[in-house]
């Protein structure tokens, strides 16, 4: 065990032994006085026969008397010195049991030092005190430890904890163990673990066995008749994560996974210990947040005004919790949805009564509106997260992308440059690189106009692209979580479709670091790893149900891709400033340049897209 386990150990029996006793510290210290004390005369008597070879009957009893009180007066004067015996140290701990046996030498030094200066007197050799020292260490240690496995059987979890499985024979995978051995009131009782490291084959911890590799899994869940499976890793990769699930399948067992670790220094160490939850599709498909660099978000936002447009939506009002760690010195939340501004504020305050001047209730359609809105609040820092975004829908009504995506941001943009916003960080898409769609080429434009307000605004104004963001509204993981509650099935395009997955703290981290980072004009690319079969998501969601759901094809709809892209023909995919975070450019459009009646050919929003003149409107 590690030092630290001990010592979270130790504090723990100590606590349990200690439970309903009135006069806990002083008798159990002046208990384990006096055993430290037999230890030293038994020591003694032993040293004494070994050296001189002699029998009992033979041994100078005055001397041996004398010497032994020595050694017992020494060792109370010695260990009351050093905090021993005043309750300083958890019981059993590695601190306290490297105290014992700087005590014991100091206490043969002593004892060394009297049968030097007294030989004569008590007939005890100088090499008694060496001798009898590791006897004394050996025989102190030994009432602890039998204290401590005595403390410690009483501990285990009763009869009715779950039979549980440890993946990981690490840190966390001791402090788990140890844990749980610990706690009468715990849930799990640990029966093996699993590690893949061939060193640790062999290894035991609190006597519970590594029972073999990750492989063996099934296996080792037969023999051992485990129902749950604890991941004892803080930041598992979601790869990881699949497997262990595949391998557990048709077993009847729960797979349980820790928070970051973080989240468990947050929560408290203890708490955070047992403070798993079962795996769930976004451990599969997605990843963890990741760190952003804290002085360089902090020096465009802390103490400055934020607006967050689309504040109600789910990136939106996760922005918008992000950014109010960081301490603006004011956090305003445009959105047209009210109750979404209500929901977001609720998450921020707690309070949900819309009545102060953090909620603004405006449509990013309004040009004049948002314009007065900018100018009175003078916002310096603006996240423009209000869009439409369902491909499908768009593909019928094109008109409402052009409101929304094009002259909407187009507004936002107008009334940014107008109130002074030195920070303008336009949220994408991946279905902006290489358009096929309505919601791809408005979102295209919008990079455009972002790139060119840019330059005429002399300010750091980026756009941010990235794919889709696990559990948003309108996203996948919520239509195939209804479908299977109804009881399918389950739509799916294409078997071989496959789509880019973004945590939201994941992708809401990343725009704000990208907001920093960003060069006025710049298109900024959020690394989404690897693309992932929609097919096996839901075979997976299917599975972790235990139903049996149909799964429907429903073929590629008009403006999908089989694959999205994150990077554009011709785009540059340069990472100088972030490892996450990518580089490009797009050619800057001039408002100018744009129709500004309502239109409804989807050929005029491709051609702004696509940098050409649009195509005369019919009957125009």
């Amino acid at each position: 065990m590690t030092q630290t386990d001990n010592q979270n150990s130790a504090a723990r029996v100590n606590q349990d032994d200690s439970a309903g006793r009135t006069d806990k510290p002083a008798l159990w210290l002046w208990s384990q006085y006096a055993f430290d004390s037999f230890a030293w005369i038994v020591a003694v008597f032993l040293a004494v026969i070994l050296r001189l070879e002699l029998l009992v009957t033979q041994i100078n009893v005055p001397g041996a008397v004398v010497f032994c009180a020595v050694a017992v007066i020494s060792q109370l004067v010695v260990g009351m010195s050093f905090a021993l015996y005043r309750g300083r140290y958890a019981f059993g701990s590695f601190h306290e049991a490297r105290l014992l046996v700087i005590v014991t030498v100091i206490v043969s030094v002593i004892l060394l030092l009297v049968s030097i200066a007294f030989i004569s007197v008590i007939q005890i050799p100088r090499s008694v005190a060496i001798i009898a020292f590791p006897f004394a260490c050996i025989f102190m240690a030994s009432t602890r430890y039998l204290k401590r496995m005595y403390v410690e059987s009483k501990a285990k979890p009763g009869d009715d904890a779950q039979r549980t499985l440890i993946y990981g024979a690490g840190f966390l995978g001791k402090s788990l163990v140890t844990r749980m051995m610990q706690d009468r009131e715990s849930p799990y009782f640990p029966v093996g673990l699993i590690d893949d490291d061939p060193a640790k084959k062999h290894l035991r911890l609190a006597t519970v066995p590594v029972l073999g590799r990750l492989e063996d899994l099934p296996e080792m869940a037969r023999r051992t008749r485990a129902t749950a499976l604890v991941i004892a890793f803080s930041d598992v990769e979601a790869a990881q994560v699949r497997r262990v699930s595949d391998l557990v399948t048709g077993l009847n067992i729960r797979v349980l996974v820790l928070p970051p670790l973080r989240e468990m220094l947050a929560g408290g160490g203890e708490k955070g210990l047992t403070d798993f939850r079962e795996v769930a599709v976004e451990d599969l498909i997605g990843r963890r947040p990741v760190d952003i660099r804290a002085d360089e978000v902090a020096g465009y936002i802390a103490g400055r005004r934020v607006l967050v447009t689309g504040a109600g939506g789910s990136i939106g009002s996760e922005l918008c919790r992000q950014i109010a760690e960081f301490g603006p010195a004011e956090l305003i939340m445009l959105d047209r949805d009210e109750t979404g501004l209500q929901t977001t504020q609720i998450s921020l305050t707690g309070r949900g009564l819309l009545t102060g001047r953090d909620t603004v209730l405006a449509d990013i359609r309004e040009a004049d509106t948002l314009r007065a809105i900018f100018v009175d609040r003078k916002p310096e820092v603006v996240f423009h997260a209000a869009a439409l975004k369902h491909v499908s829908l768009l593909e019928q009504y094109p008109e409402e992308a052009w409101k929304t995506n094009v002259l909407g941001t187009l507004n936002v943009l107008r009334a940014a440059e107008a109130a002074g916003v030195s920070n303008f960080v336009n949220i994408s898409t991946d279905k902006a690189a290489n358009p096929t769609s309505v919601l791809g080429h408005s979102k295209r434009v919008a990079e455009k106009l972002t790139a060119w307000t840019a330059g005429a605004a002399g300010a750091r104004y980026v756009s941010v692209r990235f794919g889709n963001v696990i559990g948003s509204r309108g996203s996948m993981l919520p239509l195939f979580t209804e479908q299977i509650r109804v009881g399918g099935p389950i739509t799916v395009t294409d078997p071989e479709v496959t789509r880019f997955f973004m945590t939201i703290p994941e992708a809401c981290q990343l725009v704000i670091q990208a907001g920093a980072i960003g060069s006025g004009g710049e298109v900024l690319i959020l690394d989404m790893g690897e693309p992932v079969k929609i097919l096996d998501v839901a075979q997976r969601m299917i599975a972790m149900s235990g139903k049996d759901i149909e799964i429907v094809f429903t073929g590629l709809r008009k403006g999908e891709k089989l694959h999205e892209d994150l990077v554009g023909i011709d785009e540059d995919d340069a990472r100088p400033l972030h490892p996450k975070i990518s580089h490009t450019r797009v050619a800057a459009l001039d408002p100018g340049m744009l129709d500004l009646r309502d239109w409804k050919v989807k050929g005029g929003i491709e051609a702004y897209s696509e940098g050409m003149q649009p195509p005369a409107e019919k009957g125009a």
